[in-house]
């Protein structure tokens, strides 16, 4: 019996898992992944389907703070008395 099976059948009732449907997660988490979806055809293992989709994530959250910049700047252009800017500046807060 290997020790992935011991630990998945040890595992509370609730939380447990079975390897077949982690399989299964990660083979939807691939097809969620612009770079791993390219290579769709061949098999990925599932610690490169993580490590690519932390950095999916990161490059997610620096593309949210850049236009979250860049919307600021532009606000913080325009008229203060345009209503709505405003109403922008209000739901950015």
């Amino acid at each position: 019996m290997s020790s992935r099976g011991s630990r998945t059948r040890q595992s509370s009732g609730a939380s447990r898992i079975r390897d077949d449907q982690i399989t299964d997660l990660v083979s939807k988490l691939q097809l969620l992944i612009p770079q791993l979806r390219r290579g769709r055809s061949h098999k990925v293992s599932a610690s490169k389907v993580l490590q690519e989709t932390c950095n999916y994530i990161r490059s997610l959250h620096r593309e949210v703070e850049d236009l979250s910049h860049r919307l600021s700047e532009l606000l913080a252009s325009t008229d203060i008395d345009n209503d709505q800017a405003a109403i922008i500046r209000s739901l950015l807060m």
